[in-house]
């Protein structure tokens, strides 16, 4: 049993969609019991304009207060009493978020969900670097809607149950929350039907089994939306390679987080 806060950091861009995450993290925050850290890294090259270094450090110092007051501005639109510490940093954004991670070792990283591009099909390089190089759990926070607060809290789980539902994290989620937990599986199923509803475990919760064909990704991600499923946790490293076989045919980690459009807790 975990005793501690949770550290949990958030990689913040700025974007319109920043207070919406933070809202989702500071409602995590406070059902787990969590402290937040904010980080939002710059490129110097998006900042700096010319060579005068007089007039760079002008600039430098303009820039960074937009961004002070920015951040202090959505901190106080999602709660006035929550403190999160934030830290602005100018540099390689990938090299510097390495290098915070290092030193400040989270247990929950936060990243906003981007929106896929069916045309250019480049995905996200920062999920995926987090992914690579982060071992622990990842929340990717919807960017539409606020994950609800303790029993108000609508909370799934995609395979795995046994395993997610006895992690720290995951079962001290599914004690606070009155709704049932749904349990999403996707399997062969004899059943003809292309999902199949029954109770299990007890009467808080009820499981979902879908085919395992070309569309699954979709008709789960229809039937989230359609049953108001705020938070899906998941086992990352299960989803975690390109062939997966067993109940995970079809699917893999990458298009989990391209096509289910909810907030996502990828556990270790």
């Amino acid at each position: 049993m975990k005793h501690n806060k949770y550290k949990i950091l958030v990689l913040s861009d700025l974007s319109k969609s920043s207070d919406t995450i933070l809202k989702t993290t500071a409602n995590l925050a406070k059902m787990i019991g969590g402290d937040i850290n904010l980080l939002h890294v710059k490129k110097p090259v998006e900042v700096i304009k010319t060579d005068n270094q007089l007039s760079s450090l002008r600039v430098f110092n303009r820039d960074y207060l937009e961004r002070k007051n920015h951040i202090e501005t959505i901190v106080k639109s999602v709660d006035k009493q929550l403190h999160i510490n934030y830290d602005i940093v100018y540099g390689s954004v990938k090299h510097e978020i390495e290098t915070y991670i290092q030193n400040i070792n989270p247990d929950i990283i936060v990243l906003g969900k981007k929106r896929f591009n069916a045309l250019k099909l480049i995905g996200d390089n920062l999920t995926k670097f987090i992914l690579k190089k982060y071992k622990g759990t990842v929340l990717i926070a919807s960017n539409k809607s606020v994950l609800e607060y303790n029993e108000n809290l609508s909370l799934g789980i995609l395979n795995d149950f046994e395993q997610l539902s006895n992690s720290d994290l995951t079962k001290t989620l599914m004690d606070l929350t009155q709704k049932p937990i749904k349990a999403f599986k996707i399997k062969k199923s004899t059943n003809l039907s292309s999902q199949n509803k029954k109770d299990v475990t007890s009467n808080k919760t009820v499981e979902y089994v879908f085919e395992p064909n070309s569309n699954v990704l979709n008709n789960l991600s229809n039937y989230l939306l359609k049953s108001n499923v705020g938070l899906l946790c998941i086992n990352k490293n299960s989803v975690n390679t390109k062939s997966n076989k067993g109940l995970y045919t079809n699917i893999n980690l990458d298009g989990v987080i391209k096509r289910l459009n909810v907030s996502l807790l990828l556990t270790a």
